[in-house]
């Protein structure tokens, strides 16, 4: 092989700068988002409650949309009832966007954060203007 040591080294730099990204991240996080509740419509609210507590929404809030989902479109049923008794139309557009109308902001920021896609908004549109 006559060369050797210059394949050696190509292969050498072609891993380096492969793996750099890699290592040059390894042990930064970034800074978790802090969602944005300034909404006018949560400003002008006496009391700010989501349909369930703030620590059960940011853990379980798919699933509740997922069963939300099912029980509307399945079983039309159109209402639900919340851990403290409160009723709630269950609406993505209706309920949680009407509050949380800053998406970018709101939603957007986390998804991205956790690196998630949600399909939410294949069906559903983003604001109530598309929708004229």
């Amino acid at each position: 092989m006559y060369n050797g040591g210059k394949i050696i080294v190509g292969i050498a730099i072609f891993v380096g700068l492969f793996v750099f990204p890699i290592f040059y991240n390894m042990g930064k996080p970034s800074a978790m988002p802090e969602p944005k509740l300034d909404t006018p419509v949560i400003n002008q609210l006496d009391e700010k409650r989501c349909v369930e507590s703030a620590d059960y929404m940011r853990a379980n809030h798919m699933q509740l949309l997922d069963e939300w989902r099912d029980s509307v479109l399945r079983d039309g049923n159109f209402v639900y009832e919340s851990s403290n008794g409160k009723k709630y139309v269950m609406s993505l557009q209706n309920t949680c966007m009407h509050c949380h109308s800053n998406k970018k902001e709101f939603c957007d920021s986390c998804h991205t954060y956790a690196n998630v896609k949600p399909y939410c908004w294949s069906c559903h549109l983003e604001s109530k203007e598309k929708a004229l």
